[in-house]
């Protein structure tokens, strides 16, 4: 006796369901290309795409509780997985896009409309942080180094550079609210 494919899937499915890292194996090697072609298409970056494909595999390992079989195939429920996890992407990229036009707009000012307090306060963020994203950052906006140059000057995956800068700005932003809000009568 023969097993079809969807016999195949539906234990596949079983066993994912039962928590088998095995069938998680199994289903990323079966459905990953897919996602990230899907990925892909709709954010244009490859580095960016294989972070969609991994943050969608660890969110349906976690959240396999909530898949119900009856209600949607395991593709179907995989794709509504990445379209939440590309959207996450976009509405990140728009943020980040936002943060570095506000605190890069601070840092490259010029010396004479940038207080020194806020100097002061952007380069102690700066110190403050680990050793890595501390270089990251200054690779970036003291050398105005691109992800990819960065990524290559200290052998880092581009999406870590990313991340690095990302996070780092975050701080550099809150900190800046901070002081900011101090500075109101």
């Amino acid at each position: 006796m023969t097993v079809s494919s969807d016999d195949d899937l539906d234990a596949l499915v079983t066993d994912f369901l039962a928590g088998d890292e095995r069938a998680l194996e199994k289903i990323y090697r079966r459905f990953s290309a897919l996602v990230f072609t899907v990925a892909l298409r709709s954010l244009g970056d490859a580095t960016e795409a294989e972070d969609v494909v991994q943050k969608v595999f660890v969110a349906a390992w976690t959240g396999r509780h909530t898949y119900k079989p009856e209600r949607a195939s395991l593709s179907a429920w995989l794709m509504g997985i990445t379209r939440n996890k590309v959207a996450d992407t976009h509405q990140s990229r728009t943020k980040q896009r936002r943060i570095q036009n506000e605190v890069g707009a601070n840092i490259s000012a010029p010396p004479d409309t940038l207080d020194i307090a806020d100097r002061l306060i952007i380069a102690d963020e700066i110190s403050r942080l680990d050793a890595v994203p501390q270089r990251v950052l200054k690779l970036a906006f003291y050398e105005d180094l691109t992800h990819a140059q960065i990524a290559e000057r200290l052998q880092l995956p581009p999406g870590t550079v990313k991340s690095h800068i990302r996070r780092s700005l975050i701080k550099l932003r809150r900190r800046l609210e901070v002081a900011a809000n101090a500075q109101q009568p």
